[in-house]
């Protein structure tokens, strides 16, 4: 790490000598050339460290010299620091003046899972069955459970599936509401942090619900602990089941569930050659593959079955493209090394010797997040730049830098676990908690966690001569920092995880003086003191989710090296300092959900904002402040990522929309407008928001766009299809346009939802972007994959080709949907048929959901269903055809009418992951309120749906003689 340190000081020299000559200012005689000199020498110890890193391993002297001179560039690094400074201030004085997945060896594993979770038979109270996972760290116990997790034949069996990762400690409170937010997903609970409360919570859930729950990487064998959770959930249905993943023997005999253990041993040799091969050799060709078998193989056997370690090497010989760079990994003293659990640690040792000095900086870093821990992708870079690890490549920027840096790390198998958004771009990741043990391995003597009362750990005192460097405080419940962290002098990164601190003041302040990030996230601050404006290294500050946070003291603005700024969820911040156009390095602002705060008009200033994921627009202000307006965002071009817009008024003059220049922001990825729902007499709503909407251009590269809420009759703006590059395209809460647009010919459009269009009544062929007749060949949606229309109350006709019929179209002018996969219509309770071209579709879905009376009769196979023929070549249907049925066909086989589970249950299913659904025990008359709530807080066409749901469900219960009973439904809304 130290080599890695040498390159953030001579980037700091060099940065230093830039911004000198660049601001004309000089801060000592000469520096210039004491600055050359430092880095002459800085250079020339570079060399010498470039083995040092590998020798502390075995010489002692080595790593004492090592620690000693990281500790000289962490001060000198701070000295620079304020060297830059005072440069900055000076000029503001003068301004004011992969990876997909897959598995080897485990197939049989997976089967003999399966079939225990898909067992019935033998179960006695409790009604679940537990099956611990057993095996050492790295030999793919996650992997298996994901593997059964995501079973097609599990997720059909089980009504509810929950996956919790618990590490150590076993935090009993965490745990439960982990369970919760899955169970009542759609649903506002509040969280507590009352075990007794949630507990009964989880009875009533899983009472008499099939569920799988999974916990995952359990450590604690305290039966006093897990006892709880066990009463908590044996009143769910008989077959449900908890699957379990540890290393340890004693916790399946704790769970009294030996007999049911499976014990993960190490794969063949054979099986990880196979995944080996999967990484390290993929996309070479054959030649390739023969040159490297032999080597190749011998370079296995050091797995020793551990599937952690195959991935880990393949990653770092991927890059590797010679045989002598094959033969010197094969060679490496580091498999020599005695280390802790060194038969993991000697491939990971090696595939990070490998890495870049910055790429090392970045992964050691990641031991400040806990075991476990959920880490977004672009809240790491911003992290990492907080740090100043990520120094400048060419003409790229320091996020694109650090995305960089994030890949080189994904290919090495450093990180796991991937989420990705709509567009496929990774967001989330994890890392394995054997990865997380060798990063603390590495920096155990700058890097440390502090536990609470809450841990199986006692918060540890820090004596004066402490090297911490970054600490993590995790379950502080007392409400202020621990005394312990005021001898931390020299840290540079703070975070909490878990707790819930109230107050942190000038004592601590003083005394933090390096800090470069703070983060305070998810704590029960209310007020920040004045002096967190002496901490003038800070870049990073992270107040996100403190939610009775008011404001912020003008002493903020004094932060000049603040890069981000995190406010996400302070719902009760109302303002931001007048200053604050002052902090000319800051680069990302997130003020999501922060409903009360308004923008102050001087962050146009900020020309160097990478990231403002929102602005609320109100143009008048009852205290008459500056406020931020629409046509403020015309200098802040650097915009990237994703941004909303939401108007809380109507804009009285399109012409700032003009002024806006949307257009120019090129670096923007997604973009979601949401206009405002009501009008004036002076300022008519329609016309006004459709001149707004024809103004606002977005930029040519977007690939997301999102309009909710538009009051307009027509939506013809005149940028539409000329966005050529957008993916996704959603339209919400259009209550007075009759017509669709002409969508067919965006030739990038993978997904497009309808939602909410009262005022539709039919679909015409210009939709599909054909308004004058051609001769010359066409394709029409060329890459549509996924079709919604959801909430289209008055929709009669979908039409299709009139005018050109597709079986006398011998030349095959016309294609469309060529690439359609899944179509989805819900609450369309009009629509009678389905247009001819969708049986020339290789349409693999379709799902007509509740609503969709006529329609779904229609689709029926036999019984007179005139739109069979048009969807019999779908492989997979679902249909719902009354209130306690469906019919399907999956796979290509008809399987018929399927009843639900409870004849007194009224499914309404949605597929939609835009949508969330809320389920509900009501008597006639909480339904019939219950749709009068639903009018109020979700609109009207939301609460009318509601009612004609309820109205059915009673409905029936009333033909069944069961008036008076309760009758429980879903009812799907947006969210």
């Amino acid at each position: 790490m130290a080599e890695a340190l040498i390159s953030v000081v001579l980037q700091q020299l060099a940065s230093i000598i830039k911004k000198q000559v660049k601001q004309e200012v000089r801060l000592v005689v000469d520096v210039k050339k004491e600055v050359a000199k430092l880095t002459h020498n800085f250079k020339a110890i570079q060399v010498v460290l470039e083995n040092a890193e590998e020798r502390q391993m075995k010489e002692v002297d080595v790593r004492y010299w090592l620690d000693s001179l990281k500790d000289e560039f962490y001060e000198m690094d701070d000295v620079l620091d304020e060297w830059s400074t005072e440069i900055l201030k000076l000029h503001i004085q003068k301004q004011e003046a992969v990876n997909a997945k897959k598995t080897f060896g485990r197939e049989v594993k997976k089967d003999i899972l399966v079939k225990k979770l898909l067992s019935e038979s033998g179960h006695a109270r409790p009604n679940f069955l537990v099956i611990p996972i057993v095996g050492m760290g790295g030999i793919g116990k996650t992997t298996l459970a994901q593997l059964a997790y995501n079973d097609e034949s599990v997720q059909a069996h089980f009504d509810n599936r929950i996956w919790v990762c618990v590490s150590d400690p076993f935090d009993e409170i965490k745990i439960a509401n982990a369970i919760i937010d899955v169970l009542k997903k759609g649903t506002n609970i509040q969280a507590s942090n009352e075990l007794q409360t949630l507990l009964e919570i989880i009875v009533e859930c899983v009472k008499g619900k099939k569920f799988l729950l999974v916990l995952d990487d359990v450590w604690n064998d305290e039966y006093r602990k897990w006892e709880p959770f066990k009463l908590a959930l044996q009143n769910g249905a008989v077959g449900s089941s908890i699957l379990v993943t540890t290393r340890k023997e004693d916790v399946a005999m704790m769970m009294g569930a030996s007999a049911d253990t499976i014990n993960l041993k190490e794969l063949s040799d054979e099986n990880c050659w196979k995944l080996f091969c999967h990484i390290a050799l993929v996309d070479r060709e054959i030649s390739e593959y023969r040159t490297f078998e032999v080597i190749g193989k011998e370079i296995v056997k050091k797995c020793k079955g551990l599937p952690l370690v195959a991935k880990t090497l393949g990653g770092l010989m991927r890059h590797k493209k010679t045989r002598k760079e094959w033969e010197d990994v094969l060679k490496s003293k580091t498999w020599e090394l005695d280390v802790v659990e060194k038969q993991v640690f000697q491939p990971l040792l090696l595939s990070y010797y490998d890495l870049a000095s910055t790429d090392k900086c970045c992964l050691l870093y990641c031991v400040i997040f806990p075991k476990g821990y959920v880490i977004e992708k672009d809240n790491l870079i911003e992290l990492w730049m907080s740090q100043n690890y990520l120094n400048l490549i060419g003409n790229k920027e320091k996020e694109e830098v650090g995305e960089t840096y994030f890949d080189n790390l994904v290919t090495r198998s450093f990180f796991q676990e991937f989420d990705k958004d709509d567009l496929g771009y990774i967001t989330r990741c994890k890392m394995h908690d054997v990865v997380h043990d060798f990063v603390q391995f590495l920096t155990k003597n700058e890097c440390f966690v502090l536990e609470g009362e809450g841990g199986n750990k006692r918060i540890m005192e820090f004596n004066g001569e402490n090297k911490a460097r970054h600490l993590t405080l995790m379950f502080a419940f007392e409400g202020a920092f621990p005394i312990s962290l005021y001898s931390c002098k020299n840290l540079r990164t703070l975070a909490t995880f878990d707790s819930n601190i109230s107050t942190f003041g000038r004592e601590l302040i003083s005394r933090l003086k390096c800090l470069r990030t703070l983060n305070l996230s998810f704590n029960s601050i209310k007020e920040v003191p004045n002096e967190v404006g002496e901490l003038t290294h800070l870049r990073y500050f992270d107040l996100s989710y403190n939610e009775d946070l008011m404001k912020l003291p003008d002493s903020v603005c004094n932060l000049m090296n603040l890069q981000t700024l995190r406010l996400i969820w302070c719902r009760t911040l109302e303002r931001l300092p007048e200053g604050i156009g002052k902090l000319i390095n800051l680069q990302h602002l997130y003020v999501m959900g922060c409903f009360r705060l308004k923008l102050p008009k001087v962050i146009a200033r900020l020309t160097s904002l990478r990231t403002l994921d929102q602005v609320r627009i109100l143009e008048v202000d009852n205290n008459k402040e500056a406020l931020f307006g629409l046509s403020d965002l015309r200098n802040l071009d650097q915009l990237r990522g994703s941004f909303r817009i939401e108007f809380l008024e109507n804009l009285k003059d399109a012409r700032q929309a003009e002024k806006a220049h949307l257009v120019n922001k090129n670096c923007l990825v997604s973009l979601e407008l949401r206009f405002f729902f009501g009008g004036t007499d002076e300022i008519p709503l329609v016309a006004s928001q459709e001149e707004t909407l024809n103004a606002l251009q977005p930029p040519p590269n977007l690939e997301s766009f999102s309009l909710y809420h538009y009051s307009g009759t027509t939506l013809r703006p005149h940028w539409m299809t000329s966005l050529n590059k957008l993916r996704i395209l959603t339209l919400g809460y259009f209550e007075y346009v009759e017509v669709l647009p002409p969508l067919g010919r965006l030739e990038s459009l993978e997904v497009l939802e309808i939602q909410d269009w009262p005022s539709l009544k039919k679909v015409r062929v210009e939709f599909l972007g054909i308004e004058t007749q051609t001769s010359s060949p066409i394709i029409l949606f060329p890459n549509l994959k996924k079709l919604v229309f959801e909430f289209l109350p008055m929709w009669e006709e979908w039409e299709g080709m009139t005018g050109w019929s597709e079986e006398e179209d011998s030349q095959k002018t016309i294609t469309i949907m060529p690439c359609l996969s899944s179509l989805q219509i819900g609450y369309c309770g009009l629509l009678k048929t389905l247009p001819n071209f969708l049986r020339n579709t290789p349409l693999k879905e379709l799902v007509i959901c509740f609503g969709c009376r006529i329609l779904a009769q229609g689709c029926q196979k036999g019984r007179g269903g005139s739109e069979w023929p048009k969807i019999s070549h779908i492989p997979n249907i679902n249909v719902w055809i009354g209130p306690s049925s469906e019919f399907v066909q999956k796979d290509g086989v008809w399987i018929g009418q399927q009843q639900t589970d409870d004849d007194e249950t009224l499914s309404v299913a949605s597929t939609s992951s835009s949508y969330g659904t809320l389920s509900s025990r009501l008597t006639e008359a909480e339904g019939f309120l219950f749709s009068y709530l639903m009018i109020f807080h979700h609109g009207i066409w939301h609460g009318i749906y509601f009612l004609i749901s309820a109205a059915e469900a009673f409905f029936m219960a009333f033909k069944e003689g069961r008036s008076g009973s309760e009758v429980s439904f879903e009812f799907t809304f947006v969210q």
